[in-house]
């Protein structure tokens, strides 16, 4: 399994917005190998809130598959040729990619 988690740090009563654009339908929940996607919220701190979205693929041939796809390739030249800028409400956004060594599922998988 390969795993990208997108951690994206908004200003305070926000994180909704961000969930709302992940909760959205996509081309990418049509993909070949996509397992599921988890978007959770932090706001525990009261200067800003994270919203941490989770992307399990079946192998990182599918996440590939996906970076590549015309419907992915097509989302981000809409954005650049439109000059779209992150909203300003988001501080920071960090992307790490993993491979998951080892899956258990739990007794409610079972």
């Amino acid at each position: 399994m390969f795993v990208m988690t997108r951690a994206i740090v908004v200003e305070k009563g926000n994180s909704d917005k961000v969930v709302e654009r992940f909760s959205a339908d996509s081309p990418m929940h049509e993909m070949e190998g996509l397992v599921d996607v988890s978007v959770m919220v932090n706001r525990k701190s009261k200067e800003q809130e994270e919203v941490v979205v989770v992307i399990r693929w079946e192998s990182v041939e599918a996440w590939k598959n996906w970076e590549k796809s015309d419907a992915h390739l097509e989302g981000h030249r809409k954005a650049k040729e439109s000059g779209q800028q992150p909203p300003e409400y988001i501080i920071s956004t960090t992307v790490n990619l993993y491979d998951a060594e080892v899956v258990k599922r739990g007794r409610a998988y079972r």
